[in-house]
């Protein structure tokens, strides 16, 4: 099947992004990976495609104080093999590398997977747990800022309006010495996931939080069992996390139930051995 008709437009700047996105019906296009299916499959049809992966604004990846920011047009490719002089937090590292396969993730990129918000997508779940916060920038030129938690309303749906425009994803410094986990259950290499458990605790910040992905929804934040794991240095018990997961998820099949279960215990031990 091919897509609809559309308009195509390459703008140079941000400032011609925003003016190219007034329409009621455009619709942003970073690395194209899963917006380029949908249009094929007719699952969108907008009149316009603005593309903004060239845009260099996009594609800097820096250091300004104690918050790392990386563009929202930056491949996952470049965070798998690291970024100039810029020392990434090995999470991100390791969760690039496990992103579908090496021809997707030279053209994936971090902002257009946050923005396509598929609950199985990786960047979803492992910025939730970091705590990132994504630079918006609206059709008229400001800038907001929102924090991955609570960014991803549902399945593919977000806190972007028309027009809006991902910048840029950050991350606080002190996340490169976090202590973290991540686990990914998929039935093989390069599929979405089936199930994901991410663990990030970071105590120079008082930070601990612990991510269930792949739910089918929103990434779903266990903070009671990330504030008592963080207070007692003791990883929650197998039947701790089911019941949690139960308790958030009352809808899950048992199958799934148990894939979510495994993903976030081997997480955990990543952090807190047994």
């Amino acid at each position: 099947m091919k897509p609809v008709p559309f308009t195509h437009e390459i703008p140079k700047s941000l400032q011609l992004a925003d003016k190219a996105l007034t329409g009621d019906n455009s619709k942003v296009m970073a690395g194209g990976q899963s917006i380029g299916p949908m249009l094929n499959l007719r699952l969108v049809r907008p009149t316009t495609i603005v593309s903004i992966d060239q845009l260099d604004e996009l594609q800097t990846v820096h250091i300004k104080g104690d918050v790392l920011s990386i563009g929202a047009a930056v491949t996952h490719a470049q965070i798998e093999d690291g970024i100039d002089d810029v020392d990434l937090p090995t999470m991100l590292r390791h969760v690039a590398r496990s992103i579908a396969y090496r021809a997707v993730r030279n053209k994936g990129t971090i902002g257009g997977s946050l923005a396509h918000a598929d609950p199985a997508a990786d960047w979803v779940s492992a910025m939730t747990a970091l705590g990132a916060q994504l630079v918006i920038r609206n059709a008229h030129g400001k800038s907001r800022r929102e924090p991955m938690a609570g960014f991803m309303r549902g399945a593919y749906r977000t806190a972007l309006q028309q027009g809006d425009i991902i910048v840029a994803v950050e991350l606080p410094t002190a996340m490169g010495k976090a202590l973290w986990g991540y686990e990914k259950i998929c039935r093989k290499v390069g599929e979405f996931a089936d199930a994901i458990g991410a663990v990030v605790i970071q105590p120079d910040l008082k930070y601990a939080r612990i991510v269930v992905g792949a739910t089918e929804d929103a990434p779903l934040l266990l903070d009671d069992m990330a504030r008592e794991m963080a207070r007692t240095a003791t990883a929650p018990s197998l039947d701790e996390i089911d019941g949690a997961l139960a308790a958030h998820l009352p809808g899950a099949s048992r199958v799934k139930r148990q894939l979510l279960k495994t993903a976030l215990s081997r997480a955990i031990a990543k952090v807190i051995p047994s």
